[in-house]
Protein backbone atom coordinates (compact mmCIF):
# COMPACT_ATOMS: atom_id res chain seq x y z
CA UNK A 1 0.00 0.00 0.00
CA UNK A 2 2.78 2.16 0.84
CA UNK A 3 4.37 1.53 -2.62
CA UNK A 4 1.54 2.65 -4.21
CA UNK A 5 0.74 5.62 -2.06
CA UNK A 6 3.97 6.88 -3.06
CA UNK A 7 3.71 6.33 -6.75
CA UNK A 8 0.47 8.17 -6.98
CA UNK A 9 2.15 10.60 -5.07
CA UNK A 10 5.71 11.03 -7.85
CA UNK A 11 2.81 11.27 -10.16
CA UNK A 12 0.69 13.86 -8.83
CA UNK A 13 4.05 16.01 -8.62
CA UNK A 14 5.16 15.25 -11.66
CA UNK A 15 1.72 16.47 -13.69
CA UNK A 16 1.99 19.27 -11.15
CA UNK A 17 5.28 20.51 -12.16
CA UNK A 18 5.11 20.05 -15.88
CA UNK A 19 1.88 22.18 -15.66
CA UNK A 20 3.42 24.63 -14.02
CA UNK A 21 6.16 24.34 -16.41
CA UNK A 22 4.06 24.78 -19.49
CA UNK A 23 2.05 27.87 -17.77
CA UNK A 24 5.51 29.56 -17.29
CA UNK A 25 6.25 29.00 -20.93
CA UNK A 26 2.77 30.28 -21.73
CA UNK A 27 3.20 33.44 -19.69
CA UNK A 28 7.01 33.70 -21.26
CA UNK A 29 5.63 33.43 -25.00
CA UNK A 30 2.76 36.03 -24.54
CA UNK A 31 5.25 38.71 -23.03
CA UNK A 32 6.70 38.05 -26.29
CA UNK A 33 4.24 39.49 -28.13
CA UNK A 34 3.33 36.22 -29.80
CA UNK A 35 -0.03 34.05 -29.88
CA UNK A 36 0.92 30.65 -27.26
CA UNK A 37 -1.07 28.69 -29.95
CA UNK A 38 0.85 29.12 -33.04
CA UNK A 39 3.83 28.97 -31.07
CA UNK A 40 3.35 25.72 -29.85
CA UNK A 41 2.36 24.51 -33.43
CA UNK A 42 5.74 25.66 -34.59
CA UNK A 43 7.21 24.12 -31.42
CA UNK A 44 6.01 20.69 -32.70
CA UNK A 45 6.42 20.94 -36.41
CA UNK A 46 9.97 21.66 -35.90
CA UNK A 47 10.26 18.63 -34.11
CA UNK A 48 7.99 16.31 -35.95
CA UNK A 49 7.79 18.57 -39.63
CA UNK A 50 10.93 16.68 -41.31
CA UNK A 51 12.60 13.49 -40.95
CA UNK A 52 16.29 15.75 -40.85
CA UNK A 53 14.27 17.95 -37.96
CA UNK A 54 13.12 14.63 -35.87
CA UNK A 55 16.63 13.61 -36.38
CA UNK A 56 18.56 16.76 -34.94
CA UNK A 57 16.74 15.54 -31.78
CA UNK A 58 18.81 13.03 -31.53
CA UNK A 59 22.10 15.27 -32.82
CA UNK A 60 21.79 17.16 -29.83
CA UNK A 61 21.44 14.49 -27.70
CA UNK A 62 24.09 12.18 -28.24
CA UNK A 63 26.35 14.70 -26.20
CA UNK A 64 24.05 15.67 -23.61
CA UNK A 65 23.25 11.84 -22.88
CA UNK A 66 27.63 10.88 -22.81
CA UNK A 67 28.22 13.87 -20.35
CA UNK A 68 25.09 13.87 -18.11
CA UNK A 69 26.04 10.01 -17.68
CA UNK A 70 29.31 10.71 -16.62
CA UNK A 71 27.73 13.20 -14.22
CA UNK A 72 25.14 11.02 -12.80
CA UNK A 73 28.15 7.95 -12.47
CA UNK A 74 30.31 10.45 -10.70
CA UNK A 75 27.41 11.50 -8.51
CA UNK A 76 26.69 8.55 -7.46
CA UNK A 77 29.67 8.51 -5.12
CA UNK A 78 29.07 11.83 -3.73
CA UNK A 79 31.86 13.17 -6.36
CA UNK A 80 29.96 16.37 -7.57
CA UNK A 81 32.00 16.60 -10.75
CA UNK A 82 31.21 20.24 -11.95
CA UNK A 83 33.90 19.81 -14.55
CA UNK A 84 32.45 17.61 -17.83
CA UNK A 85 32.98 21.34 -19.76
CA UNK A 86 36.66 20.62 -19.15
CA UNK A 87 37.15 17.40 -19.79
CA UNK A 88 34.43 17.11 -23.28
CA UNK A 89 37.61 19.86 -24.35
CA UNK A 90 40.12 17.63 -23.39
CA UNK A 91 38.38 14.17 -24.72
CA UNK A 92 38.12 16.41 -28.53
CA UNK A 93 41.77 17.20 -28.29
CA UNK A 94 42.97 13.88 -27.36
CA UNK A 95 40.38 12.20 -30.44
CA UNK A 96 41.40 15.31 -32.43
CA UNK A 97 45.43 14.71 -32.26
CA UNK A 98 44.95 10.80 -32.88
CA UNK A 99 42.86 10.86 -35.64
CA UNK A 100 44.87 13.56 -37.27
CA UNK A 101 48.73 11.94 -36.63
CA UNK A 102 47.87 8.30 -36.52
CA UNK A 103 47.76 7.67 -40.01
CA UNK A 104 49.42 4.66 -39.84
CA UNK A 105 46.01 3.18 -39.30
CA UNK A 106 43.32 2.50 -41.38
CA UNK A 107 40.33 4.03 -41.04
CA UNK A 108 38.18 2.16 -38.34
CA UNK A 109 40.85 1.00 -35.79
CA UNK A 110 41.64 4.49 -36.07
CA UNK A 111 38.67 6.01 -35.24
CA UNK A 112 38.48 3.31 -32.16
CA UNK A 113 41.41 4.15 -30.93
CA UNK A 114 41.19 7.62 -31.51
CA UNK A 115 37.87 7.53 -28.91
CA UNK A 116 39.84 5.82 -26.67
CA UNK A 117 42.24 7.77 -26.17
CA UNK A 118 39.72 10.56 -25.82
CA UNK A 119 38.36 9.12 -22.85
CA UNK A 120 41.55 7.70 -21.07
CA UNK A 121 42.20 11.46 -21.13
CA UNK A 122 39.29 12.76 -20.13
CA UNK A 123 39.60 9.82 -17.14
CA UNK A 124 42.92 11.25 -16.14
CA UNK A 125 41.84 14.62 -16.07
CA UNK A 126 38.82 13.78 -14.00
CA UNK A 127 41.28 11.90 -11.69
CA UNK A 128 43.40 15.00 -10.59
CA UNK A 129 40.55 16.31 -8.87
CA UNK A 130 39.31 13.12 -7.26
CA UNK A 131 42.75 13.14 -5.41
CA UNK A 132 42.43 16.35 -4.61
CA UNK A 133 39.22 15.14 -2.80
CA UNK A 134 40.19 11.79 -1.73
CA UNK A 135 43.87 12.64 -0.51
CA UNK A 136 43.84 16.29 0.80
CA UNK A 137 39.70 16.84 1.12
CA UNK A 138 39.98 20.00 -1.59
CA UNK A 139 36.49 20.30 -2.54
CA UNK A 140 35.97 19.03 -6.07
CA UNK A 141 33.20 21.36 -7.52
CA UNK A 142 35.97 24.08 -7.15
CA UNK A 143 38.91 22.03 -8.40
CA UNK A 144 36.48 21.05 -11.41
CA UNK A 145 35.24 23.91 -12.34
CA UNK A 146 39.14 25.64 -12.31
CA UNK A 147 40.31 22.97 -14.32
CA UNK A 148 37.01 23.68 -17.36
CA UNK A 149 38.96 27.18 -17.67
CA UNK A 150 42.50 25.37 -18.20
CA UNK A 151 40.94 22.73 -20.36
CA UNK A 152 38.62 25.43 -22.73
CA UNK A 153 41.76 27.96 -22.70
CA UNK A 154 44.53 25.56 -23.63
CA UNK A 155 42.52 24.28 -26.98
CA UNK A 156 42.14 28.00 -27.62
CA UNK A 157 45.83 28.13 -27.24
CA UNK A 158 46.16 24.44 -29.44
CA UNK A 159 43.74 25.42 -32.32
CA UNK A 160 46.24 28.59 -32.45
CA UNK A 161 49.67 26.52 -32.46
CA UNK A 162 50.26 23.27 -32.82
CA UNK A 163 47.01 21.95 -33.52
CA UNK A 164 46.37 24.55 -36.57
CA UNK A 165 45.68 23.67 -40.18
CA UNK A 166 49.11 24.46 -41.52
CA UNK A 167 47.22 25.47 -45.01
CA UNK A 168 44.45 28.56 -43.22
CA UNK A 169 44.91 31.56 -41.09
CA UNK A 170 41.52 30.47 -39.17
CA UNK A 171 41.80 29.12 -35.17
CA UNK A 172 40.80 25.57 -36.17
CA UNK A 173 42.03 21.68 -36.77
CA UNK A 174 42.99 20.19 -40.30
CA UNK A 175 39.50 18.39 -41.51
CA UNK A 176 39.64 15.17 -40.32
CA UNK A 177 39.93 12.49 -43.05
CA UNK A 178 36.58 10.92 -44.49
CA UNK A 179 38.16 7.43 -43.48
CA UNK A 180 37.85 8.89 -40.04
CA UNK A 181 34.45 10.20 -39.86
CA UNK A 182 32.11 8.91 -37.92
CA UNK A 183 29.25 8.16 -40.55
CA UNK A 184 25.47 8.99 -40.85
CA UNK A 185 23.02 6.02 -40.62
CA UNK A 186 20.30 7.91 -41.93
CA UNK A 187 20.91 9.80 -45.57
CA UNK A 188 19.89 14.00 -45.73
CA UNK A 189 19.93 13.72 -41.73
CA UNK A 190 22.95 14.14 -39.50
CA UNK A 191 21.88 11.27 -37.35
CA UNK A 192 25.33 9.30 -36.84
CA UNK A 193 26.97 6.09 -35.25
CA UNK A 194 27.92 8.06 -32.36
CA UNK A 195 24.29 7.68 -31.39
CA UNK A 196 24.34 4.60 -31.09
CA UNK A 197 27.26 4.66 -29.08
CA UNK A 198 26.06 6.89 -26.86
CA UNK A 199 22.97 4.48 -26.18
CA UNK A 200 25.53 1.39 -25.72
CA UNK A 201 26.72 3.38 -23.68
CA UNK A 202 23.99 4.05 -21.07
CA UNK A 203 23.32 0.44 -21.21
CA UNK A 204 26.46 -0.81 -20.35
CA UNK A 205 26.73 1.68 -17.56
CA UNK A 206 23.23 1.11 -16.39
CA UNK A 207 24.12 -2.99 -16.27
CA UNK A 208 27.44 -1.77 -14.25
CA UNK A 209 25.77 0.45 -11.70
CA UNK A 210 22.69 -1.84 -11.40
CA UNK A 211 24.34 -5.34 -11.22
CA UNK A 212 27.71 -5.63 -10.30
CA UNK A 213 29.61 -5.92 -7.53
CA UNK A 214 31.68 -2.91 -7.96
CA UNK A 215 28.72 -1.09 -9.32
CA UNK A 216 27.33 -1.77 -5.46
CA UNK A 217 30.29 -0.22 -4.26
CA UNK A 218 30.15 2.56 -5.77
CA UNK A 219 26.42 3.66 -4.44
CA UNK A 220 27.05 2.53 -1.19
CA UNK A 221 29.85 5.08 -1.08
CA UNK A 222 27.44 7.54 -2.49
CA UNK A 223 25.04 6.79 0.24
CA UNK A 224 27.46 6.41 3.31
CA UNK A 225 31.17 6.60 3.16
CA UNK A 226 31.71 5.76 6.82
CA UNK A 227 29.43 2.42 6.83
CA UNK A 228 31.27 1.52 3.69
CA UNK A 229 34.49 1.89 5.03
CA UNK A 230 33.29 -0.13 8.18
CA UNK A 231 32.34 -3.03 5.82
CA UNK A 232 35.49 -3.30 4.40
CA UNK A 233 34.49 -0.85 1.15
CA UNK A 234 37.69 1.43 0.02
CA UNK A 235 35.99 4.84 -0.27
CA UNK A 236 39.22 6.54 -2.03
CA UNK A 237 39.17 3.84 -4.35
CA UNK A 238 35.52 4.00 -5.95
CA UNK A 239 35.48 7.99 -5.96
CA UNK A 240 38.73 7.78 -7.85
CA UNK A 241 36.82 4.72 -10.30
CA UNK A 242 34.09 7.05 -10.29
CA UNK A 243 35.57 10.48 -11.39
CA UNK A 244 38.15 8.73 -14.08
CA UNK A 245 34.54 7.23 -15.41
CA UNK A 246 32.77 10.44 -15.45
CA UNK A 247 35.67 12.08 -17.17
CA UNK A 248 36.26 9.49 -19.55
CA UNK A 249 32.04 9.49 -20.43
CA UNK A 250 32.79 13.37 -21.06
CA UNK A 251 35.61 13.54 -22.70
CA UNK A 252 33.78 10.69 -25.00
CA UNK A 253 31.04 13.05 -26.04
CA UNK A 254 34.13 15.57 -27.06
CA UNK A 255 35.71 12.71 -29.30
CA UNK A 256 32.09 12.02 -30.68
CA UNK A 257 31.18 15.49 -31.74
CA UNK A 258 35.06 16.02 -33.08
CA UNK A 259 34.35 12.69 -35.73
CA UNK A 260 30.73 13.01 -36.00
CA UNK A 261 29.42 16.44 -36.74
CA UNK A 262 32.67 19.27 -36.80
CA UNK A 263 35.02 17.20 -38.34
CA UNK A 264 37.90 19.02 -37.00
CA UNK A 265 38.45 20.95 -33.90
CA UNK A 266 38.17 24.32 -33.11
CA UNK A 267 37.07 26.84 -30.54
CA UNK A 268 33.13 25.99 -28.42
CA UNK A 269 33.03 23.28 -29.84
CA UNK A 270 30.61 21.61 -26.77
CA UNK A 271 28.14 24.28 -27.09
CA UNK A 272 28.21 24.79 -23.11
CA UNK A 273 26.71 20.99 -23.08
CA UNK A 274 28.84 19.96 -20.59
CA UNK A 275 26.90 22.23 -17.92
CA UNK A 276 23.95 21.17 -19.24
CA UNK A 277 24.79 18.06 -18.21
CA UNK A 278 25.37 18.99 -14.58
CA UNK A 279 21.12 19.75 -15.12
CA UNK A 280 20.21 16.83 -17.08
CA UNK A 281 22.12 14.29 -14.42
CA UNK A 282 20.13 16.32 -11.22
CA UNK A 283 16.78 16.08 -12.98
CA UNK A 284 17.18 12.31 -14.11
CA UNK A 285 17.77 11.65 -10.47
CA UNK A 286 21.27 9.78 -11.51
CA UNK A 287 19.35 7.39 -13.34
CA UNK A 288 21.65 6.42 -16.74
CA UNK A 289 17.73 5.14 -18.28
CA UNK A 290 16.61 8.23 -16.85
CA UNK A 291 19.95 10.13 -18.05
CA UNK A 292 18.87 9.36 -22.01
CA UNK A 293 15.08 10.46 -21.71
CA UNK A 294 15.84 13.47 -20.02
CA UNK A 295 18.48 14.29 -22.65
CA UNK A 296 16.17 13.33 -25.64
CA UNK A 297 14.01 15.79 -24.12
CA UNK A 298 15.97 19.06 -23.32
CA UNK A 299 17.37 18.13 -27.08
CA UNK A 300 14.06 18.22 -28.59
CA UNK A 301 12.69 21.65 -26.62
CA UNK A 302 16.09 23.32 -27.86
CA UNK A 303 15.03 21.77 -31.55
CA UNK A 304 10.93 23.02 -31.10
CA UNK A 305 12.05 26.66 -29.62
CA UNK A 306 15.00 26.81 -32.54
CA UNK A 307 11.72 26.73 -34.78
CA UNK A 308 9.75 29.27 -32.31
CA UNK A 309 12.18 31.03 -32.69
CA UNK A 310 13.41 31.73 -36.67
CA UNK A 311 9.70 31.64 -37.32
CA UNK A 312 8.11 33.36 -34.62
CA UNK A 313 10.85 35.70 -33.09
CA UNK A 314 10.12 33.94 -29.71
CA UNK A 315 13.33 33.93 -27.78
CA UNK A 316 14.87 30.00 -27.81
CA UNK A 317 16.36 30.94 -24.67
CA UNK A 318 13.14 30.08 -22.76
CA UNK A 319 14.05 26.50 -23.34
CA UNK A 320 16.51 27.20 -20.61
CA UNK A 321 14.28 29.25 -18.32
CA UNK A 322 11.76 26.60 -17.97
CA UNK A 323 14.88 23.98 -17.38
CA UNK A 324 16.33 26.21 -14.69
CA UNK A 325 12.99 25.95 -13.48
CA UNK A 326 12.21 22.50 -13.36
CA UNK A 327 15.43 22.01 -11.54
CA UNK A 328 14.24 24.08 -8.87
CA UNK A 329 10.45 22.75 -8.63
CA UNK A 330 12.49 18.80 -8.46
CA UNK A 331 14.54 20.01 -5.59
CA UNK A 332 11.83 22.10 -3.79
CA UNK A 333 9.77 18.83 -4.04
CA UNK A 334 12.35 16.98 -2.97
CA UNK A 335 12.88 19.17 -0.07
CA UNK A 336 9.49 19.51 0.99
CA UNK A 337 9.12 15.51 1.13
CA UNK A 338 12.16 15.24 3.49
CA UNK A 339 10.77 18.03 5.99
CA UNK A 340 7.83 16.25 5.58
CA UNK A 341 9.24 12.81 6.43
CA UNK A 342 11.47 14.87 9.31
CA UNK A 343 8.31 15.71 11.02
CA UNK A 344 6.70 12.57 11.02
CA UNK A 345 10.39 11.04 13.06
CA UNK A 346 10.10 13.81 15.41
CA UNK A 347 5.91 13.07 16.14
CA UNK A 348 6.68 9.56 16.20
CA UNK A 349 9.70 9.93 19.18
CA UNK A 350 7.54 12.28 20.75
CA UNK A 351 4.62 9.87 20.80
Amino acid sequence: MMEKEKRIRGLADTLLILLITIVTGTILIMACGADPAEAYSLFFRGIFGTPAAFAEIFVKACPLILTGLGCAVAYRTGFFNIGAEGQFYVGAMATTIVALNWSALPGIPRIIAALVIGFLAGGVWALLAAICKAKFNISEIIVTIMMNYIAINFLGYAVRSFLMDPEGNVPQSAKIDKSVQLGNLIPATRFHVGILIAIVCVIVVWFFLEKTTMGYELKAVGLNKRGSACNGISVMKNIVLSAFLSGGLAAAAGGIEVLAIQKKLLEGISSNCGYTAVLVALVAFNNPLGVLFVAIFYAAMQVGAGSMQRQLGVPSAIVNILIGLVVVLILGRELFHFKKKQSKVKKGGNA
